[in-house]
């Protein structure tokens, strides 16, 4: 119907004038983008270039025919890997024309890689860049105090991994107090949040006497895509820059994210963080419990000699 609507329009020889190109390829583009409404394309990308816009334009090549292709910035935003040459994929979008050139394009709205998840390539993405830059370096992560006395917290108020926390330090120490910095911990936002949250917590120790000791960043546990929050570069940056020490605590033991990379200590779990929050305050104890034998074994020494002593002179 369309097609041959098309046709009629563009070769009716009853037609008083001829169009232009521009009026040619506007109508060409009108009646592709009525004619297919939202399609899906499984290709190999070739040709991957990011502009300086935030725009990708890339050609999607299945061995025998090609098709131009663009992501404009605000689709690409939502997509959390950057595709490359080679890449096998799975593209939704719309047929349209770019009228200038008439050239024939997708235009791409979401894309997803073929055999491999989003999130992994994702991951292994920024995992390389950053190690590239050295934020993993060892000889960055910074001693954890010996015996704090403000615990700030990363999470969301609502979470079980506040609850844990509190639970466990409750339970473990009366010395420690915990001061809580909300934020979101799953969402598109929630990367954002919890960037801004390690920035305020600096901030914080800045003009307070009361400085916050150590920074326990997490959550509980939850899917690859729950998670994704501490994978993101910003949150990773603000932990590497942060000048208070930070112990990342996300979801389970099997769980890894960024953050974990680039923290200063890595807890299997919010629980997990807590105790070794605590730790330094049994280890004290024991310190101390030592010491008063060590003492008490001194005393009794010393009692002995200044009465064998005594008995020498009598």
């Amino acid at each position: 119907m369309v097609k041959s609507a098309l046709l009629q329009s563009l070769f009716d020889e009853q037609e008083s004038r001829p169009l232009t190109v521009s009026e040619l390829n506007e109508q060409v583009k009108n009646a592709l983008e009525r004619g297919f409404a939202t399609v899906w394309v499984e290709a190999e990308i070739v040709n991957f270039v990011a502009a300086h816009s935030g725009h990708w334009y890339f050609t999607l090549h299945d061995g025998d025919s090609q098709l131009r292709a663009a992501c404009y910035v605000r689709n690409n935003l939502r997509i959390r890997f950057q595709p490359f040459d080679g890449l096998q994929v799975r593209v939704r979008g719309k047929l349209s024309v770019y009228q200038p050139k008439g050239e024939y394009q997708m235009l791409v709205e979401s894309l997803e890689p073929v055999g491999e998840g989003a999130l992994k390539v994702a991951f292994e993405q920024v995992k390389a860049k950053l190690a590239r830059e050295g934020l993993f370096d060892e000889n960055l992560k910074r001693d954890l105090p010996f015996f704090p006395r403000r615990v700030g917290v990363v999470t969301s108020p609502n979470g079980a991994a506040f609850h844990d926390i509190l639970n466990v330090l409750s339970r473990r120490t009366k010395t420690v107090d915990v001061c809580l910095i909300p934020t979101r911990v799953q969402g598109e936002t929630a990367g954002e949040e919890i960037e801004a949250a390690i920035k305020l917590a600096n901030k914080f120790n800045k003009n307070t006497t009361e400085k916050i000791d150590v920074l326990i960043v997490g959550r509980g546990g939850g899917s690859s895509e729950d998670l994704w929050a501490f994978n993101e570069e910003r949150v990773a940056r603000a932990i590497r820059n942060s000048e208070i020490p930070v112990i990342s605590a996300v979801g389970h033991e099997i769980d890894f994210t960024i953050a974990d990379f680039v923290s200063d200590c890595r807890a299997p779990t919010p629980s997990a963080a807590a105790e070794i929050v605590a730790e330094s305050e049994d280890g004290i104890a024991n310190f101390l419990a030592e010491k008063k034998q060590d003492l008490f074994q001194l005393m009794d020494y010393k009692l002995l000699q200044t009465r064998s002593e005594l008995q020498e002179f009598s």
